[in-house]
């Protein structure tokens, strides 16, 4: 039984009781660009799937397959409950968790500019922040294989039900308020021994950021990811809860008189979440970075295989995620979680073919099926019913801001 806590804890992404009709955004298929032949996707499949998880688990879902010859983009459901306003396919939403990979590539950029190193303890850029920073590393931090305590573990004890956080939605967070939160929580295990998700990693290596370079990590993410690559959609929006543009709503339960409604979450201040998960963007740009990224346009081979190092039995890299797909096909990518928001972002691993998905979860059906049929048509080859006794699940590592 799904309480109101672990509701709020989950953003919003348990069991509802209230259930939307989907309103379907036709798919579009681009032509062939270049010579090169490559398999079209199975359009049918995809719709299929953004269908099924806005038949009960989402109020709308909007996804992009990219590949060099072609994209395909869908939605289904609704922007705003209440309205038949179909989901904007070409929409701006949160990204979550996402942000740690754009953290981690201007990390490992400092790296190969030789202005810090992966090994170097956290007190050598953050003197006495952390009671054992001169055992913690930078790698430590990347891979979340620091034993941190979790910041946001804390906040269903400041926000126990969905009208607190509501209250507080325009809080603006500090970094060190943050880093706070973690007063006097012993580390989960010795550096490097275990793995353990913790946005408080990537906090402290926002800072780090800041320290080394002397600008505020969101500014080396717009100058050596963004306007290079002409991800002109996707910000890093610091204390605006807005989203500018097109966008579908977000929601949270709230359980009244034996019912639980929808409560619009929206406009929300992310410093919450900061360096761990704040950004904006569409499901055009992430797949544009995640392909760039694991092309190689982004980091020389040697940082970009570190990155994608996954520590055992964790399936994550340095600020990357890794999946396998029935048949053996890798993907590297993150998952994000903000409340109202849930992203997939993937890649094959030579950057040639990417999916983003981005679904307001709502309802009581099941999303990780549909995901998982998303993933399978957008990637497997040839498009099989390969997810019988496959025991595949997509993961969203944080309750709040993963």
């Amino acid at each position: 039984m799904t309480t109101r806590r672990t509701m709020l804890r989950s953003g919003a992404a348990a069991a509802v009781a209230v259930v939307t009709g989907a309103v379907t955004t036709p798919a579009v298929a681009a032509p062939p660009t270049s010579g090169k032949r490559s398999r079209v996707p199975n359009a049918a499949a995809l719709q299929a799937a953004l269908d099924a998880m806005a038949d009960g688990a989402a109020s709308g879902v909007l996804a992009e397959v990219r590949d060099p010859d072609w994209v395909w983009r869908g939605g289904s459901g609704v922007a705003k409950l209440g309205t038949s306003r179909p989901v904007p396919v070409n929409g701006r939403f949160r990204v979550g968790s996402v942000t740690k990979s754009f953290v981690a590539t201007v990390l490992l950029q400092l790296v190969g500019e030789r202005r810090l190193a992966l090994a170097d303890p956290v007190d050598r850029w953050l003197p006495g922040v952390l009671p054992d920073g001169d055992q913690i590393t930078v790698r430590h931090l990347l891979q979340h294989t620091s034993g941190v305590f979790n910041y946001t573990d804390r906040l269903s004890e400041l926000y126990p039900t969905v009208p607190d956080l509501v209250a507080s939605r325009y809080r603006t967070w500090r970094p060190n308020e943050l880093l706070a939160l973690t007063t006097g929580q012993p580390p989960l295990f010795e550096p490097g021994t275990s793995w353990s998700y913790s946005n408080t990693n990537y906090i402290l290596l926002g800072l780090i950021v800041r320290r080394v370079t002397g600008n505020d990590y969101a500014t080396e993410v717009r100058r050596r990811i963004l306007l290079p690559l002409g991800l002109h959609d996707t910000e890093v929006p610091g204390t605006n809860p807005f989203i500018a543009g097109p966008h579908s709503h977000g929601y949270l339960p709230l359980e009244r008189d034996g019912s639980l409604i929808p409560v619009d979450i929206t406009v929300l201040n992310p410093s919450v979440a900061w360096a761990a998960g704040e950004m904006l963007s569409t499901t055009n740009d992430l797949n544009r970075f995640y392909g760039a990224l694991n092309g190689g346009r982004l980091l020389r081979p040697a940082l970009l295989a570190q990155m994608r190092t996954s520590f055992l039995g964790a399936d994550y890299g340095l600020g990357l995620q890794t999946l396998t797909l029935p048949g053996g096909i890798t993907l590297w990518g993150h998952t994000g979680g903000i409340f109202g928001y849930l992203t997939v972002a993937m890649s094959t691993a030579d950057g040639r073919r990417q999916l983003t998905a981005s679904v307001n979860p709502w309802g009581s059906g099941d999303l990780n099926g549909p995901l998982v049929d998303l993933l399978l048509a957008a990637f497997a080859e040839p498009v099989a019913d390969t997810r019988a006794g496959t025991p595949l699940r997509i993961t969203f590592p944080d309750r709040v801001t993963g």
